[in-house]
C-alpha cells in the first residue's frame, strides 16, 4: 500500500483543469491537470511541504500536528482545492495519517442476535460482511440466490468472486460497473485499515491474478457502496433487480449488514418467492 497517498493526490490533481480554479493554463501542458506548485498555492502551503506530502516523506512544516502527522487544516485545504467528495475527503485523511497500531482482526463471529435478525428476513436476501468484504453470515434466501452454504470463507470473498471467478461475468449483467464499484470500495476500506495485513494481502493477490483489477486499482477511484441497485442473472430464477442498503452492525463497526430489497408487485418479488419455495422444498 506504499505510495497510495502520492498516487491518489496525483490522480486527483490530474482531473482538474487550471481554468476551473481560476488559473491561466499557459498553453499546452506536459501532463494534464494542476501542477504541484499550483495545488500548494491554492491550499496555502509551501511548495516544498506539498511535494514532501505527495512523495510520502515527512513534511517539515509547522502545519503538521504535535504527533508529526499532517494537520486537519492542511488536509481540508488540499481536499477543497482538489474538489474531493465526502468519501474521497475521508480517504485522504486515512492515507495521510495511517494508524500505527497492532492489527485488530475483524470479529471472527456474528452475534447470535444478528443471525436471528437475518433469519427473520424471510422475504429478503441479507448477509453480514466483514471489513474485507467477505460474507460472514447469511439468511436462507441469500443462500438460495448466491449459494454460500458449504463454501469456505475465501470463496465468499466478494472481491475474489467478482474479479477472479468467471461465473461472476454471467451472474452480473453489468459486470464492468460491478467490478469498478467493488474495487473503488475496496480501495476505501484499504485506506482506512492500512494496518490490516489480510486486507493488504487481498489487494496483492488480486493485483497478481487480475488484469482488470490492476487497471481499476490504478484509477484510484474511492467509493462507499452504502446503497444502490444491483442486477443479478440467477441460473434458476432469471433476472433479479435488487435495490440494496447497508447498515453498520451496532457494537461492531467492522461488520456491515447488506440487505437486498425488492419492490412490491415486481417480477423480482415473484421470482424470489418461487426461488425461496424451491430452496425450502429442496426441489
Amino acid at each position: 500500500m506504499d505510495g497510495d497517498l502520492g498516487d491518489f493526490l496525483r490522480s486527483r490533481r490530474a482531473r482538474i483543469q487550471p481554468e476551473e480554479v481560476g488559473l491561466p493554463s499557459y498553453g499546452r501542458r506536459r501532463v494534464p491537470g494542476l501542477r504541484r506548485e499550483e495545488v500548494a498555492q491554492l491550499a496555502g502551503v509551501s511548495v516544498d511541504y506539498y511535494i514532501r506530502l505527495e512523495q510520502g516523506r515527512g513534511p517539515g512544516d509547522p502545519s503538521r500536528t504535535k504527533s508529526g502527522g499532517v494537520s486537519d487544516a492542511v488536509l481540508d485545504a488540499i481536499a477543497r482545492v482538489l474538489r474531493l467528495d465526502e468519501t474521497e475527503h475521508a480517504y485522504l485523511h486515512a492515507v495521510a495519517r495511517p494508524r500505527r497500531q497492532s492489527e485488530r482482526p475483524a470479529a471472527p463471529r456474528v452475534r447470535q442476535g444478528v443471525q436471528l435478525l437475518l433469519d427473520s428476513m424471510d422475504r429478503t436476501p441479507a448477509v453480514v460482511l466483514d471489513r474485507r468484504m467477505t460474507v460472514m453470515a447469511w439468511n436462507a434466501l441469500a443462500d438460495a440466490v448466491f449459494g454460500y452454504s458449504g463454501t469456505a470463507a475465501k470463496a465468499r470473498s466478494i472481491p475474489r468472486h467478482v474479479l477472479l471467478d468467471p461465473v461472476a461475468h454471467d451472474l452480473y449483467p453489468e459486470w464492468q460497473a460491478v467490478a469498478a464499484q467493488c474495487v473503488a470500495h475496496l480501495r476505501m476500506l484499504a485506506g482506512h485499515h492500512q494496518e490490516d495485513r489480510q486486507l493488504t494481502s487481498l489487494v496483492g493477490e488480486l493485483s497478481l491474478k487480475s488484469e482488470d483489477f490492476r487497471r481499476l486499482w490504478a484509477d484510484h477511484q474511492v467509493r462507499e457502496c452504502a446503497y444502490g441497485v444491483k442486477r443479478i442473472r440467477h441460473p434458476v430464477a432469471g433476472l433479479l433487480t435488487f435495490p440494496y442498503e447497508t447498515l453498520t452492525v451496532p457494537g461492531d463497526g467492522d461488520q456491515t449488514l447488506l440487505v437486498y430489497t425488492q419492490e412490491r408487485g415486481s417480477e423480482t418479488e415473484e421470482r424470489l418467492a418461487l426461488l425461496g419455495s424451491w430452496a425450502t422444498t429442496g426441489a
